[in-house]
C-alpha cells in the first residue's frame, strides 16, 4: 500500500541565511576562561602597581608610581575583551560575547576612575607640592619653573 507523501516541511538551516551558532559548552568555556584570563592581568597589573610604593623600610617615605603606564596596560586588556568579543560574535559564541561586553565596559569603568584619580592627585600636587603623597620630580610629577 502507498501512502502519500507530504511535501518537506521548511528546513530554516538551509539556504543563504544559514546561522551557525557555537556549541554552548566550548562557549561557556571560552568565556570563562578569557574573563579567568583578563582577571588575572588586570590582578598583576594592579598589583605591580600598589608594590611599586610598598616598602618594608620605616625610615623611608615612598609614593606609588603615577597610574599613567599602569592605566595604558589596563587599557590594552580592555582592547583585547572587545576585541575578542567581535570575534566571538563572528563565530556565534553569545555566551562569550556578553562576557568579553561586559569585561570590556567594567575595564573601561576602571580606566576612567584611575585617570579620575591620578588628575585629582597630579592637580593636589601642583597646588600644594608639600602634601602627603607628593614626592618632586623624581617620581615623575612635573616641577614648576
Amino acid at each position: 500500500m502507498d501512502l502519500p507523501v507530504a511535501p518537506p516541511a521548511f528546513d530554516a538551516t538551509r539556504g543563504t541565511g544559514r546561522r551557525r551558532r557555537a556549541d554552548l559548552g566550548v562557549d561557556i568555556g571560552a568565556g570563562c576562561g578569557l574573563v579567568l584570563l583578563e582577571l588575572i592581568a588586570l590582578a598583576v597589573i594592579f598589583g605591580l602597581w600598589f608594590l611599586s610604593g610598598f616598602n618594608l623600610d620605616p625610615a623611608k617615605t615612598v609614593s606609588p608610581d603615577p597610574l599613567w603606564t599602569y592605566l595604558a596596560a589596563a587599557g590594552g586588556v580592555g582592547v583585547l575583551a572587545g576585541v575578542a568579543a567581535a570575534v566571538a560574535a563572528r563565530a556565534g559564541a553569545m555566551v562569550t560575547v556578553v562576557g568579553q561586553a561586559v569585561m570590556a565596559g567594567l575595564v573601561c569603568v576602571v580606566v576612567l576612575g584611575g585617570v579620575a584619580l591620578q588628575s585629582h592627585q597630579e592637580q593636589r600636587c601642583r597646588d600644594t607640592p608639600s602634601a602627603s603623597g607628593c614626592s618632586g620630580s623624581d617620581r615623575g610629577m612635573p616641577t614648576l619653573t
